[in-house]
């Protein structure tokens, strides 16, 4: 590994227990500086057989788990051995963080068991990391980054009207399990004066931050069905179309966009006809609109539309291929690959995204050999938390001025509050956050829908929320004076829209030169491409992540109608732990220029990889595996059910023979190995198939993980909440709020100590101006008759309003 430096070079990590989830998160420390030692089994962790290899001195070896896994020592040290067991011992003293990936019954049969470690070293923090958590009825089933999925509720959306539910390219769940699990041990280390503290986190409740958008949105529309491929019901259009050269991302929202984007086909009467006026009217008549639309995006290449949207302020995005990706102008500018090394080998990978402006991830990097460290060899180190567990909230000390709106930008600073921050939401009456909703027609204002909206009472909960008009001047000159006592300021506003109100990031440092400020437009604040408008969907387009999904015959296929908002707002957020580690560091603040569009690398970072390596760009498989046979979703008897299932062994394969009562194909020598079964797979699918549809859904899960084999049923979004494992585990709570009532509220993915949930909701969203006066004059001193100035001149207010003509104020000139 490189010597350690950067801002969390003052830490050790011990990472024991293996997979994907487990190495990003020491990743996500190991490339920031920290020194990471990673156990393996003598002769290296099994997953460096996997894979495209590149050579080395010790033999061949996995390009992506050297990825997963730069910048960090190996040693050799089986927890499962009383050697191996003994030699993690003797190491915790030094250390400030253990990530455990083991399967909690491997823990609770070992001499490593976490409660035990705590009583013994209560300093230390640990984080174990397992498919399911520590409890309920999923504890001990096996998984895989699939069914873990399916079983969140993220796949069943995706994929043809007809099935089956399209199986996105592995890779999901780890980085979004990673990130998950990375805050509470990061903001554990930011209240490091405290102690220690205990956590589990679960990988199937982090995925299911993306299932909280369908959540919402099926509680206030209804159930719905899956459409067809890049067809989600959201918008419409909406998904990835061909163009003269490479494929175009193409996503509508609101009636401005529409009429701009039409202007720019040359067909402005369609902007300008109310038969498609709305997203509803257009979704009504998808297929007659396709057929004037597909043409018309013919006439140009995907670079001349892409530019033109962002002249138009459209999102709009080329989607790049595989072999496209590093020499795309954005990623050139961004630096958004770097080279690797690993014995002798060397290649291109994707960084992390977390662009710290001030302490930046490293680029190039070292992974280790199997072993290549010697313990002796290891620095003295000494931890800095106390020995004792810490109480309280870890970021009940941390401030944060929220200027951000949607999902992406609420939820990094969600994850934040639920872990203690005091958070101060900032909207303004004119100008609502709009994740309240978009459609102002009636009864928008008439009957306060923007307080109703499902997805703005995820989003927002445990925070206080106030209004100011920042383009007026008292406005912005309140909200600089909120910055001067806040630890932090993120807003989620294209590039050009915060400078206009002279509230850019140096705008902050300026007032307070120790504040962390966090930007997050689609494609960072300093490219040629700055300036472009994106939603989720966009960021996804925008990744290449469709490309590497979906069956050869599809266009570029999308794995979420919104992928990329849940996955930046979870980067944001870990940026943000890691610029505020650094502060306790340097002293200083600095600004995180997060790109969204980049934060989808490392979703699938195994096939950029694998080109960079090979130079050929890997067939999509749409639901088969690289590795494992038979993968795939398949029908059950009833309405639109479908079970997922991965077998990853020659056992495995044995046990679903068994449960499908089929010893002819158990015994065929043509099937005994992977590689048969691969050559196979059809005649396989089919017997699978023919199987599946006369058992049901929950039965067939059941009896297929009783022999091993990891299987889940595709749950649909609204299914979490009678989910059994969701419902054991106390994942959702019930939150009354003004307007709505009860309504569910999801706790956070992860548990402390022996608490049987995450930690409780401490409020609901606010209502519009909420806090106004809590905030304005409790804590910044406004006198009433200041106060009431502001209602007047309409700063602030207590409603959501349309807008009203006035006159520009310095502050946006």
């Amino acid at each position: 590994m490189t010597e350690a430096t950067g801002p969390l070079s003052r830490y050790r990590i011990l990472e024991i227990g293996g997979g994907d989830t487990v190495a990003y998160c020491g990743k996500l420390f190991a490339d920031f500086g920290a020194e990471v030692i990673k156990c393996e089994t003598r002769g290296g962790d099994p997953r460096r057989a996997e894979g495209v290899q590149v050579a080395t001195r010790e033999g061949p070896t996995s390009a992506f788990f050297a990825w997963l896994n730069s910048n960090k020592h190996s040693i050799t040290a089986d927890p499962a051995t009383p050697e191996g067991a003994q030699i993690i011992r003797d190491l915790l003293p030094s250390c400030d963080v253990l990530i455990d990936g083991r399967a909690p019954k491997e823990i609770d049969a070992s001499p490593l068991r976490h409660e035990e470690l705590q009583a013994a070293d209560p300093g230390l923090t640990i984080l174990g990391i397992s498919w399911f958590g520590n409890t309920g009825p999923y504890r001990d089933y096996e998984a895989t980054d699939a069914v873990v999925r399916s079983l969140a509720g993220v796949v069943y959306e995706a994929g043809p009207a007809e099935g089956p539910p399209m199986l996105a390219t592995e890779g999901q769940a780890a980085v979004i399990g990673a990130l998950t699990a990375f805050l509470p041990a990061a903001a554990t280390l930011w209240d490091g004066e405290s102690g220690g503290r205990r956590f589990t986190s679960s990988i199937h409740a982090a995925i299911s931050h993306i299932t909280e958008y369908d959540i919402g949105l099926q509680m206030d529309m209804g159930k719905r069905g899956r459409v067809g491929v890049n067809v989600f019901g959201r918008t419409y259009p909406a998904g990835p179309y061909p163009t003269a050269h490479g494929w175009l991302g193409v996503t509508i929202m609101s009636p401005a966009q529409w009429v701009s984007f039409c202007e720019m086909l040359g067909q402005p009467q369609l902007g300008t006809d109310p038969k498609y006026d709305t997203a509803p009217k257009r979704q009504a008549v998808a297929p007659d609109l396709d057929r004037i639309l597909r043409p018309l995006l013919l006439q140009k290449t995907a670079q001349e539309w892409f530019e033109m949207g962002i002249a138009n302020k459209v999102p709009l995005a080329i989607l790049p291929a595989l072999d496209e990706l590093t020499g795309l102008k954005f990623h050139k500018e961004r630096q958004s690959f770097g080279t690797l090394r690993i014995g002798e080998a060397e290649f291109t990978c994707p960084i992390l995204p977390q662009q710290l402006t001030g302490t930046p991830p490293i680029r190039n990097g070292i992974a280790p050999l199997p072993g290549s460290t010697d313990r002796s060899s290891l620095a003295p180190h000494t931890r800095r938390a106390p020995a004792k567990v810490a109480e309280g909230l870890p970021l009940r000390n941390l401030r944060i001025l929220d200027l951000s709106m949607g999902w992406a930008g609420p939820l990094a600073v969600r994850q934040l509050a639920d872990l203690g921050a005091d958070v101060v939401k900032v909207e303004s009456c004119e100008n609502p956050d709009w994740f309240r909703g978009i459609d102002t027609r009636w009864p928008y204002y008439e009957e306060k829908y923007f307080e109703r909206h499902m997805g703005w009472q995820y989003m927002n909960r445990n925070k206080r929320g106030i209004t100011l008009d920042i383009s007026s001047d008292k406005g912005r000159a309140l909200v600089l004076e909120l910055a001067r006592t806040a630890d932090v300021v993120i807003d989620s506003y294209a590039a050009d829209v915060m400078p206009k109100f002279r509230l850019a990031s140096e705008e902050f440092l300026k007032v307070n030169p120790g504040i962390v400020a966090l930007t997050m437009p689609a494609f960072g604040m300093k490219t040629d491409w700055r300036m472009g408008r994106a939603y989720g969907s966009t960021l996804e387009h925008a990744s290449g992540l469709p490309s590497v999904n979906g069956r050869l015959e599809d266009p570029p296929a999308m794995s979420h109608a919104v992928m990329g908002d849940p996955i930046g707002g979870m980067t944001a957020a870990s940026a943000i732990l890691i610029g505020l580690l650094a502060k306790q560091e340097t002293g200083k603040g600095q600004h995180i220029d997060l790109a969204q569009a980049q934060c989808l690398l490392p979703l699938f970072a195994e096939q950029i990889i694998a080109y960079q390596v090979t130079g050929k760009v890997p067939d999509r498989l749409g639901n088969r595996h690289p590795r494992y046979a038979p993968h795939g979703c398949y029908r059950l008897m009833g309405d639109d059910i479908w079970l997922t299932l991965a077998v990853r062994s020659d056992d495995e394969w044995q046990a679903l023979c068994e449960v499908m009562r089929r010893p002819d194909l158990a015994a065929d020598p043509a099937l005994a190995t992977v590689e048969g079964r691969r050559a196979e797979a059809d005649r396989i699918d089919t017997a699978i198939t023919e199987w599946a549809v006369l058992v049901r859904g929950f039965g067939a899960m059941t009896d297929l993980q009783a022999r091993g084999v990891p299987a889940g049923t595709v749950r649909q979004p609204l299914e979490m909440g009678i989910d059994p494992h969701i419902i054991a585990t106390g994942r959702f709570e019930t939150l009354d709020r003004p307007f709505i009532g009860g309504h569910l509220q999801p706790r956070p993915a992860y548990v402390e100590g022996d608490n049987p949930t995450g930690y409780p909701i401490r409020w609901p969203s606010p209502t519009v101006g909420q806090h106004n006066r809590e905030v304005l004059q409790g804590e910044l001193g406004l006198s009433d008759a200041e106060f009431d100035s502001l209602l007047v001149e309409g700063i602030i207010g207590f409603e959501a309003r349309p807008r009203r003509p006035r006159k520009p104020s310095q502050a946006a000139r």
